[in-house]
């Protein structure tokens, strides 16, 4: 059987950016696991154009473990790669390709640990899950998390095998994205007070951001696990106006929260709102009754916080060999998981430092190191009811 190395290159050559196609990866693997007698099911967009892939190997009628990950990478232009990005190139011990690390290192694993897991007389079942569109918003798995909330035995535990250099992960922070318009009235830049000014309307929503930042930063709010130990507020992008002579007339900014678990990243949306409607709209309809301040949501994913004395914390420890349990600063499917009544936990091969950037790779000692956690798993699988 392949390695988890020529899985990796294989992996690697499908082009998996998040605005393309993962059919071809999908369906590489839907044949892979074919050809050893594993019944897959693929779950479509809309379009058909992706695809999540969701199998089961072991006894149907109970929960077991559920591996996860995703297949979409991001993109690669504008980035100085010194190597090929979609063609695996090894030097040093080490793997390099776009998602070697983020995460098809992960994903090549799990599909050369299926003879195991296929070898073993498995007590309870060790599930598979690849998802798509995860660089954009979490959004594929979405509808296989519906799909598995109509199962009479959905997964007990999941493991996400993010990039964490193997060390057990328990939470991360939750995110929301999102862009606010503001329409104001144009005139010459001589007869300012005649018009409304979106881009200083816009600047004072984003100060009160700021503000609402600084709330969320006090000591009191503070959580040590994470880094930084509290919810975070940013502008990202912004744009606005035509000429100097000319009051803009419309302005726009995309802003996202980081929040803790225990954050609400949705309250932040809703007091800038209140903010635009009680404070500034009213200023600005006294010049223009056209202006306005719309809101629209981009993206959003919830935190994860599992505890360590769960059964999900207390297998990974197991599987890892350490009970140093970690955070990290990145998001992952995990929160949405843990919403749909899957207690779960991040574990994977590779660090996030390569993530994301050119001449990503993971070693051969990660992923071997992956194998042997896999290796374990599949024991306790065979041994556990």
């Amino acid at each position: 059987m392949p390695s988890s190395r020529d899985l990796l290159a294989q992996l690697i050559a499908f082009p998996t950016v998040s605005r393309d196609s993962n059919l071809a990866l999908i369906e590489f693997v839907r044949d892979y696991l074919n050809e050893l007698g594993v019944a897959c099911v693929l779950d479509y967009n809309a379009e058909r154009s992706k695809a999540n892939l969701f199998a089961t190997i072991g006894p149907s009628d109970r929960g077991g473990v559920l591996l996860s990950g995703h297949s979409d990478v991001v993109p690669v232009e504008g980035q100085a790669w010194t190597l090929p990005p979609f063609e695996l190139s090894e030097r040093d011990g080490k793997l390099y390709g776009r998602g070697a690390a983020d995460m098809k290192g992960f994903i090549a694993c799990v599909l050369a640990a299926v003879p195991r897991f296929l070898a073993q007389p498995l007590r309870l079942p060790v599930h598979l899950a690849f998802s798509y569109d995860e660089e954009v918003g979490c959004l594929g798995v979405r509808s296989l998390l519906a799909e598995l909330q109509q199962r009479p035995n959905k997964p007990a535990l999941c493991i996400i095998g993010e990039p964490t250099e193997l060390k057990p992960v328990l939470g991360h922070k939750g995110k929301l994205a999102m862009r606010c318009q503001v329409q104001g009235a144009a005139c010459h830049s001589a007869y300012a007070p005649q018009g409304v000014n979106a881009i200083e309307y816009a600047a004072r929503l984003i100060n009160r951001l700021g503000e609402i930042g600084q709330r969320l930063s006090a000591i009191e709010r503070q959580d040590a696990r994470f880094d930084p130990p509290y919810s975070t507020v940013q502008t990202g992008l912004i744009q606005g106006g035509r000429a100097l002579n000319i009051v803009p007339a419309e302005c726009q900014f995309d802003f996202e929260v980081r929040a803790l678990p225990s954050d609400d990243p949705q309250r932040v949306a809703e007091e800038l709102r209140a903010y635009a409607e009680t404070e500034l709209l009213p200023q600005m309809h006294a010049v223009s009754t056209a202006s306005a301040i719309a809101f629209q949501p981009l993206s959003a994913y919830p935190g994860l916080a599992t505890e360590p004395h769960s059964e999900a914390a207390q297998l990974l420890a197991l599987l890892a060999g350490s009970r140093d349990f970690g955070t990290v600063a990145f998001g992952t499917e995990g929160g949405l998981f843990h919403q749909a009544g899957i207690a779960t936990v991040i574990c994977g091969p590779g660090s996030m430092e390569q993530g994301h950037k050119p001449d990503e790779f993971v070693s051969l000692t990660q992923l071997a190191g992956c194998g042997a956690m896999l290796a374990r798993l599949a024991d306790w699988l065979q041994e556990n009811a």
